[in-house]
């Protein structure tokens, strides 16, 4: 007889933290992060969102948007969990597929649509909003705003649904999914999307946004334990952007289960912010965003330092921007033109 596996169970801790160049600008962090459930484990199932308000100055209520975009994203994808209960996994996988790519992008960029344009009536832009913006980029990009206010609001969305069936990875936008193995291979369950470059970004903000929605599912009951993920790591830009290069930024996803095995996840939990700081301070110096799932036993001895989770590349200014769309978005549609 086959031996019954043990069950799988999830831990998640994670942290956002302002830039360093927001901080010398004395502005708010336009990075969003939300669990459900909260922070907490061991959960068999669990949701992860992260979301990057754009930071040029066209975007000035993106951290707004970005808040709207990890709100939406749960309440979707806690409704998708329930597929993953009471079916088979060839049947949950098949229609989860099927929701992923004809349903849910459409979903997540109408109710986030929804939730700003209600935002905007009820607040309507605001001269001292705006004057920036016209000092900065004239005349034409006031008016632009002016005219769909949802570009205000623009911001990316990254997002991870477990269930006792399977995995589903989701993202529109730049930001960064790693996945490590027992053995410490880091992959990417969505490769990089190669259009996103010069800080451009696909976005919630644009026409036709749910045709730039990129997913991955992963079976969970059909897969053996050991060909699971031991750990997932989410982050937004700021976090790669920290470090010399692809190879050194996919090295912390070894490190971080490296140690997550040796000292327990609650020593992550608490050094995961300081570990942001200085990644920022060190490197991007923009908002930095990460989640951080693991799969196994935690364990709770003092927290210590973690040098290689914090980036060394040369410092930059935020300045994410969404592809320009062959037109501006009106108010009452949902995104935008490729990059």
């Amino acid at each position: 007889m086959e031996a019954q596996r043990n069950e799988v169970r999830w831990y998640g801790v994670g942290a956002s933290v302002v830039g360093a160049s927001h901080r010398r600008a004395n502005q708010p962090n336009q990075d969003a992060i939300r669990w459900s459930p909260r922070e907490a484990g061991p959960a068999e199932t669990l949701v992860l969102a992260l979301s990057d308000g754009h930071g040029g100055a066209k975007y000035f209520r993106s951290h707004t948007g970005a808040l709207f975009a990890v709100d939406v994203a749960i309440t979707i994808l806690n409704d998708l969990q329930r597929t993953g209960s009471n079916e088979s996994p060839e049947i949950d996988l098949s229609r989860v597929k099927r929701l992923a790519e004809e349903q849910i992008p459409r979903m997540l960029v109408r109710e986030w649509s929804e939730r700003v344009t209600t935002h905007y009536k009820g607040c309507p832009l605001t001269r001292q909003e705006t004057t920036p913006l016209l000092e900065r980029e004239g005349p034409a990009a006031e008016e632009a705003v002016r005219n769909a206010p949802i570009l205000t609001y623009g911001a990316t969305i990254i997002a991870v649904a477990i269930t006792p069936s399977f995995i589903l990875y989701l993202q529109l936008g730049d930001g960064d999914i790693l996945t490590v193995s027992e053995a410490g291979e880091v992959s990417r369950p969505i490769p990089p999307d190669e259009r996103l470059f010069a800080n451009e970004t696909t976005s919630l903000c644009t026409r036709h946004a749910w045709r730039e929605v990129r997913f991955s599912v992963q079976p969970v009951q059909a897969t053996p334990e050991e060909h699971l993920p031991a750990l997932i790591l989410v982050a937004t830009d700021g976090y790669s952007n920290s470090f010399q290069d692809e190879a050194a930024f996919r090295q912390v996803g070894a490190d971080v289960l490296a140690l997550v095995r040796a000292e327990g996840i609650e020593t992550v939990r608490s050094s995961l912010e300081g570990w942001l700081n200085e990644a920022s301070q060190q490197g991007s110096g923009d908002d930095i965003t990460v989640g951080i799932i693991y799969r196994g036993v935690g364990v709770s001895p003092p927290a210590s330092a973690a040098p290689t989770l914090v980036g060394t590349e040369a410092g930059g200014e935020d300045r994410d921007e969404p592809g320009t769309p062959e037109q501006e978005p009106q108010t009452n549609q949902s995104g935008g033109e490729p990059v």
